[in-house]
């Protein structure tokens, strides 16, 4: 199978259309004055000749056209492409050539919420919003169909495949995660919908991540899950400062002979201060009156 042949911008300056439009002009209407006084002379022949000269001027006119900043008008020749034009203001080039136009400024494109599997299997709705422009007028109108919908259809390929390939949430490990690098997963959305769009002409400034959640069918699982998470971390800096706590106040009362307490007492206190420090509500002091032992 042939290999579709790629084309690529050929840069080309036509001529300034100003003295086109001139020149038009003048043709068209010395033509129609000298055939209005051909026939006042009765000379037939000559009114013809001049009659003829309007549409040639008018001819020669629809070679005149105007490129607008940041647009870029790619020229054909019975479809041969012969180079681009970029540079702003009225232009005039053959009549034959055929003109095609593509902006270049930048676009915004928002896929819509995608539904998918992540890494661990788990449904989640994923969209994302590329910033893109065209940076080659020909590749963009010669190598593919329809730029703009190739830029839709690989932007939602690429997101399909990083949403695959990344878990929602680390769960507390140190993986990659959507949710927790951001930052990380959007340089790999722009770089993967970058390799995809390089053959149209395309240079893609940015991609970000604009929408991202588990699907509603185990959102509410979900959420419970990861509240559990957030209790149990939070559990665990409150058992690892209340273990500081009771180990510094058993050194102090050592340090300054307080009070000597044997291994058993000290148990009895280290489990005492620990239900208070860990304790979710307030408790209630119980006051010993009676023998230390």
């Amino acid at each position: 199978m042939q290999k579709p042949q790629q084309i690529g911008d050929r840069a080309v300056t036509p001529r300034s259309g100003l003295a086109m439009l001139g020149i038009g002009f003048i043709i068209a209407i010395l033509g129609i004055a000298l055939t209005i006084m051909s026939f006042k002379a009765g000379n037939g022949i000559v009114s013809l000749l001049w009659v003829l000269l309007v549409p040639v001027g008018l001819f020669a006119m629809l070679g005149l056209f105007i490129v607008q900043p940041n647009q870029a008008v790619a020229l054909t020749l019975f479809g041969d492409y012969r180079g681009t034009v970029t540079a702003p203001g009225l232009r005039w080039v053959n009549p034959f050539y055929s003109k095609h136009r593509v902006s270049l400024r930048v676009h915004n494109f928002e896929t819509g919420t995608l539904k998918v599997n992540d890494a661990d299997g788990s449904p989640i709705e994923i969209g994302a919003i590329i910033v893109w422009q065209v940076t080659d007028a020909a590749e963009a109108l010669f190598n593919v169909e329809d730029y703009k919908g190739y830029v839709a259809i690989q932007a939602e390929s690429a997101l399909r495949l990083i949403a695959t390939s990344y878990p929602y949430d680390d769960h507390g490990g140190e993986v990659i995660s959507l949710r927790g690098n951001g930052e990380e997963i959007s340089n790999h959305l722009q770089v993967a919908v970058q390799e995809r769009l390089a053959q149209a002409g395309i240079r893609v400034i940015e991609a970000r991540i604009s929408h991202l959640a588990y699907a509603p069918e185990i959102a509410g699982a979900m959420l419970q899950r990861q509240q559990a998470n957030a209790v149990v971390a939070a559990r665990a800096k409150i058992v690892e400062g209340a273990v500081g706590m009771v180990e510094m106040a058993l050194d102090q009362l050592a340090a300054r002979a307080v009070v000597h307490l044997d291994d058993e007492r000290k148990a009895h206190m280290v489990s005492n201060l620990l239900v208070v420090l860990c304790a979710d509500r307030a408790t209630q002091p119980v006051v010993n009156t009676g023998s230390l032992y």
